[in-house]
């Protein structure tokens, strides 16, 4: 059953939820943060014009993320005939503009046509078509994506991941709330405009996680060279999520 405005009231968040109804629900499973301490030189000359880079004691962070989507439904409709589920993969990191912290995306891969070119036209976001799987390998999950998008950069992601131990709420302020509770997203269109999209979801049900990463070139086929680190690795089994229509800020 679907959460009330009530149910979504009880939702923490760091500003209002907006007055206006959301227009699509989903749902984020087996999901995957690998995150790595980048420059900030390395990450500003990604950012339009107006949106600054976020830090978390002054440190930036690159993630990639490997998950599935699921229950895609707009508003008041049952979940889209072959549109309600399909593999991701994003590059993302972290911004803020009037004091309003979000996620801004370097790329992101799907496998499914038409979902990306709904969210290159809909949401300003650099979507990408990709060859994707995604299965459970006993407690964990078999990961693969490599990028077909017609005359785009080459990437590939290739590995096995999952959860260590019982799961955590992650402690207000703590790094690990700081990468994973964000409640917009920004996006720019080819002309410049920046876009805010809100977005709200339950508290994440996060366990430290463990991955076998073999092939990783989605950073670098944004243009950023991941250090040679291990990476902060958490796992989330599920997550529902309600996104509202981008608002043009500039």
């Amino acid at each position: 059953m679907s959460p009330s405005r009530k149910d979504l009231l009880a939702w923490p968040r760091p500003w209002p939820i907006p007055d206006s109804p959301w227009i699509m629900a989903q749902a984020w499973l087996d999901l995957l943060f690998a995150h790595w301490p980048v420059p900030l030189d390395s990450l500003r000359p990604f950012l339009p014009e107006g949106l600054d880079l976020d830090t978390y004691e002054g440190q930036a962070w690159l993630g990639v993320v490997p998950f599935r989507m699921a229950d895609i439904r707009l508003r008041g409709l049952p979940p889209l005939l072959g549109l309600s589920a399909f593999t991701e993969l994003n590059v993302r990191t972290y911004v803020v503009k009037d004091g309003k912290p979000g996620v801004w995306f370097l790329s992101l891969e799907a496998a499914h046509p038409l979902a990306v070119r709904v969210a290159r036209s809909s949401f300003h976001l650099p979507y990408f078509d990709a060859e994707m799987t995604c299965e459970a390998e006993g407690e964990g999950i078999r990961y693969r994506s490599e990028r077909t998008h017609r005359y785009a950069t080459p990437a590939h992601f290739q590995g096995t991941y999952g959860p260590v131990g019982p799961s955590l709420e992650a402690a207000p302020g703590s790094l690990e709330s700081w990468l994973t509770a964000r409640y917009c997203l920004y996006s720019a269109d080819d002309r410049g405009h920046l876009f805010r999209s809100e977005i709200h979801h339950a508290p994440w049900s996060l366990h430290r996680g463990w991955a076998d990463i073999r092939v990783n070139t989605v950073a670098h086929a944004s243009g950023i060279e991941l250090p040679d680190v291990p990476p902060l690795l958490h796992f989330s089994r599920s997550l529902e999520v309600r996104l509202w229509a981008p608002k043009r800020l500039a």
